[in-house]
């Protein structure tokens, strides 16, 4: 397989400006470069709007907003010096990556504002101001809070697509993220209430001439595919929406991960590989 093809658009997390990863964010860098990427996103996340969206790891470690807002500054000023050192060797894009929850447009649209990323990646982690993804409690207290699986699933899918017509994101980030601990996916996301708002969420993606992340971190756990799953996957290609591998990774150890198999999985279903750079969609 040509190196040349290899991209990863969401992930470079690392233990500079992560808690819940590891590792120098230059050493992943290297590591990209070392497997021969020609290009590379990072997408650290956003610091939260306020205390109360803090992660356990961020609460454990006793930061605050204030130092997550500075650290988010560390992040872009190291990562840019670190785009201009590697440019021979390297194409990197600048980037962030959401959190979706009470007041995040305002304050996304200040933090793009002020650091000019290359490219934003759209995630939601939070149905009703509750993170889903971080625990299976978390995703279960979810579960008993909106009364259902499927009245879950239908809030996460409203909620993306309202993010997704407010920010616009060049990358719109593991896609069904909510069935991260739903042994039932498969047969959920078919279920018609719910199959009907994810068509709709791919028609605004195809309308907007967004891309959506391939995301490995799933295969990075032993799970048996990534998000997103094959009958939303095949639905994207049949309305010609791209694809994009994001290793979404948290280190130095899981940089680049599965890339080469993304790659095969969307090539045999037809996807293109010739990806697009991206851009911020204002």
């Amino acid at each position: 397989m040509k190196t040349a093809f290899r991209i990863s658009l969401h992930g470079g997390h690392s233990g500079q400006f992560c808690s819940h990863a590891k590792d120098l964010l230059e050493d992943i860098i290297l590591r990209y470069i070392e497997l021969g990427f020609a290009k590379v996103g990072i997408s650290e996340h956003v610091p939260p709007v306020n205390d109360q969206f803090l992660f356990p790891d961020e609460k454990n470690a006793n930061l605050t907003t204030i130092d997550l807002n500075k650290r988010f500054e560390d992040y872009f000023k190291k990562l840019k010096a670190l785009k201009k050192k590697h440019a021979s060797k390297i194409k990197i894009f600048a980037g962030m990556e959401t959190e979706t929850y009470t007041g995040y447009v305002p304050h996304i649209k200040k933090l793009i504002s002020k650091f000019q990323p290359d490219y934003i990646v759209g995630s939601v982690h939070h149905v009703d101001d509750i993170c889903f993804d971080y625990s299976r409690e978390g995703y279960e207290r979810l579960v008993a809070i909106c009364g259902s699986y499927q009245a879950m699933y239908e809030k996460y899918f409203d909620r993306q697509y309202e993010m997704i017509k407010a920010l616009k994101p060049f990358v719109v980030g593991h896609f069904d993220l909510i069935r991260i601990f739903d042994e039932d996916y498969e047969k959920r996301v078919l279920i018609p209430k719910i199959n009907q708002k994810i068509i709709r969420n791919l028609t605004l993606i195809k309308s907007l001439n967004l891309v959506m992340d391939f995301n490995l971190r799933p295969l990075a756990r032993g799970e048996k595919e990534p998000y997103i799953t094959g009958s939303i996957l095949k639905m994207a290609k049949e309305m010609g929406i791209t694809a994009v591998p994001g290793d979404d990774s948290h280190g130095v150890y899981q940089a680049g991960g599965h890339v080469d198999k993304a790659i095969k999985i969307l090539t045999a279903i037809g996807f293109k590989t010739q990806w697009p750079d991206p851009v911020l969609i204002t």
